[in-house]
């Protein structure tokens, strides 16, 4: 007969104190969770919230509703969508499977009892068997060490999600507002050039107008109708991949957005000691100490245990009819003859250097990532400043002049519309500029916190909205 480990006398202190000392160091999910939440707050600018009840809910709805009652600018956006995205919660859930593996390696492992009964004629033989893994309890502390570094982990790990996350309501929003400002100012052009088109037509029939001069005015109107078609269309992906980061749907996608996007800043943010913040604040570096710490532990229990695979002893008692009983133990041991357990030592060995190797080069594109980000940054600041203050003051003088100078029959409808065409690009162009601006400021201030992806190269979503046949 086999058991797990021998109950002696001397083990019951060992197996008391360490029954204390796991009852009184118990870590929950909402611990977790209150550290994920201090750690991004000072980032986002807006607590996070866990709803595990239905008060929770009740809540959130209340604070939904406030939101929702007013145009959004980017900050609301962030606070709706912290409270209300439904896959932000699950990956909060996170948290709780691995306090969950804590708890479970914080307990002793539980002990057994065998009872056995046999009979041959008039004996009876009946034995009875209490056992403890006794390696289960040994190795206690290092199984929870190493439940605590995953626990760790988690908490990182959901921090990066949580700021990865507001960047890209940060992004959507920014998007959404810039098509959407596109597709207005589209739309006041089409208004504009329903006069002209009315205007045009009366001059025709007078004979004050070409054939040629109506035709033009007429392709200058089909275009912008086209232009209104596709940015309304624009407007409205924007929108639904904002939307879908909120978390509202029905009633709620209503919500209303600033008419405009915020205007440029004069000055520009320095990147200081960026690089090395990244290296000592960034939640996937930290995540990847914590693997690091986690794995060397790892090795040495995998080291502590390599010749013991099995330990198994049991205290028992048997008796029998007509018999004294018997009471002993039974020792149950690996010999270590074709298996040293040396492959398991080089297997977590690879294992720890394979996570050195993959962290050392997360710090290489972290810097990397500071670098090119502050690039981006600087260089959609100036251009969204010359649009500001150089592009679009010229364009509306050139407006100006133009429409006195045809006003006075001094140039003709060509120029004219010549001159409207390329003042709709100009003003398409310094909303995009706008727009990358700010996208290029959310890069950079989350890309010495989290890993958030930074926007790949893709052509403009505005940049259709400029041109058009001539």
């Amino acid at each position: 007969m086999k058991n797990q480990i021998l109950v002696a006398a001397r083990s019951i202190p060992l197996v008391f104190t360490l029954t204390l000392f796991v009852g009184c160091t118990g870590t929950t999910a909402d611990q977790g969770f209150e550290k994920v939440a201090s750690l991004t707050q000072p980032h986002t600018g807006a607590p996070i919230t866990w709803i595990k009840s239905d008060e929770d809910r009740a809540a959130v709805r209340g604070a939904v509703d406030e939101l929702l009652s007013r145009p959004l600018n980017v900050d609301d956006a962030v606070k709706l969508g912290l409270l209300n995205n439904r896959g932000l919660q699950a990956a909060y859930g996170e948290l709780g499977l691995a306090a969950s593996d804590l708890a479970q390696a914080s307990r002793l492992p539980n002990p057994g009892f065998s009872f056995k009964r046999l009979s041959r004629n008039d004996d009876l033989d009946i034995e009875r068997k209490f056992s403890l893994n006794l390696l289960g309890v040994l190795t206690l502390p290092l199984a929870r060490n190493i439940e605590e570094r995953r626990f760790e982990q988690a908490q990182m790990k959901a921090a990066n999600d949580v700021i990865t996350f507001v960047a890209d309501i940060r992004r959507a929003w920014y998007r959404a507002v810039a098509t959407q400002q596109a597709a207005s100012y589209i739309e006041q052009v089409k208004e504009a050039a329903d006069i002209r088109v009315e205007f045009a037509r009366r001059l025709r029939a007078a004979g004050n107008w070409s054939t040629l001069d109506y035709m033009r005015q007429q392709i200058f109107y089909a275009e912008i109708v086209g232009r209104i078609a596709n940015a309304r269309r624009i407007a409205s992906h924007e929108r639904e991949r904002l939307a879908r980061l909120l978390g509202v749907w029905g009633g709620d996608l209503a919500f209303k957005l600033p008419d405009r996007l915020p205007e440029s800043p004069d000055q520009t943010v320095d990147v200081g000691d960026m690089e090395a913040r990244a290296i000592a604040e960034r939640f996937d570096i930290r995540m990847g100490k914590a693997e690091i710490a986690g794995l060397a532990k790892s090795l040495g229990l995998t080291k502590a245990t390599r010749f013991v695979n099995v330990l198994e002893t049991s205290y028992f008692r048997n008796s029998a009819t007509g018999q004294a009983g018997q009471t002993g133990y039974e020792i149950s041991l690996e010999i270590p003859i074709f298996d040293w357990g040396d492959t398991k030592v080089a297997r977590a060995e690879y294992i720890y250097m394979q996570a050195a190797d993959r962290l050392a080069e997360l710090a290489i594109k972290a810097r990397s990532e500071v670098r090119e980000t502050y690039i981006d940054y600087r260089t959609a600041h100036d251009l969204a400043l010359h649009f500001q203050k150089e592009v679009l003051p010229l364009r509306k003088q050139i407006a100006e002049e133009t429409t006195l100078r045809f006003n006075g029959m001094l140039i003709g409808v060509f120029e004219l519309l010549a001159d409207a065409r390329d003042q709709i690009g100009s003003v398409i162009a310094a909303i995009e500029a706008q727009r990358e601006f700010w996208l290029a400021e959310t890069d950079l201030r989350f890309v010495a916190v989290a890993d958030t992806a930074p926007r790949a190269s893709e052509p403009s979503s505005l940049g259709a909205l400029a041109g058009g046949a001539d």
